[in-house]
């Protein structure tokens, strides 16, 4: 069987084609961004880039596609390679701290960005940025139990009003692995047919809903 057969019978050769060709760069390999990648590998994309600086915790484990193992190294780092070492795919990962300095060099006209980063410092860098070169960024966020998945053209950076550090809120699994699939899909629907489609998502009600 060919690899991403079932993608392939679902989504047919050409749009597989296309997601394999398309450059995606994304900021942060946290919870969402970590997932994001191993869920898009899986799918069918090939040409991933990510941009992180933190090193892999304990407490990552329940949250990202990371394991005991990788506790102390570059989450950057540790997620290319283990998604060489389990798919076979390269993904360029950066150890850096995204800034004023080194954007122009990472985010490339040519990429398709996506922000992941779990803070409103980094968002908001990334949406004036992408807003100023017109750049295609598509905007993934969470807290407690809401997700949004939401393109630069129409999205809010929203302000730092809670003291607690970002890996001290409550958050549950289930609203990561919702976020990652809806946004998952917004990129693909939008390779397909050049719609830009944003989303709320709340795990409460079980809803998700376009906005």
């Amino acid at each position: 069987m060919r690899t991403h057969e079932h993608e392939i019978q679902y989504r047919g050769e050409s749009l597989i084609s296309k997601m394999a060709e398309a450059p995606f760069f994304i900021c942060g390999c946290g919870a969402l961004g970590s997932n994001l990648i191993f869920n898009m590998v899986r799918q069918g994309f090939k040409k991933i880039s990510v941009i992180d600086f933190d090193r892999v915790e304990k407490h990552n484990i329940q949250t990202q596609a990371f394991g005991l193992r990788d506790v102390g190294m570059h989450k950057a780092k540790v997620l290319s390679h283990n998604v060489f070492y389990n798919l076979d795919i390269s993904v360029e990962g950066h150890i850096k701290k995204l800034d004023e300095s080194n954007i122009k060099k990472y985010l490339l006209p040519k990429n398709i960005v996506v922000d992941t980063f779990d803070n409103s410092e980094s968002r908001g860098l990334v949406t004036e940025y992408c807003k100023d070169k017109g750049l295609d960024c598509l905007h993934i966020g969470l807290y407690k139990d809401y997700a949004e998945v939401i393109w630069n053209e129409s999205y809010r950076v929203p302000k730092n009003t809670n003291a607690l550090d970002v890996c001290e809120y409550p958050l549950a699994r289930n609203i990561i692995m919702m976020a990652v699939a809806v946004g998952a899909e917004v990129l693909i629907k939008y390779l397909q047919t050049d719609e830009k489609r944003s989303y709320t998502i709340t795990l409460g009600d079980f809803k998700i809903s376009e906005v």
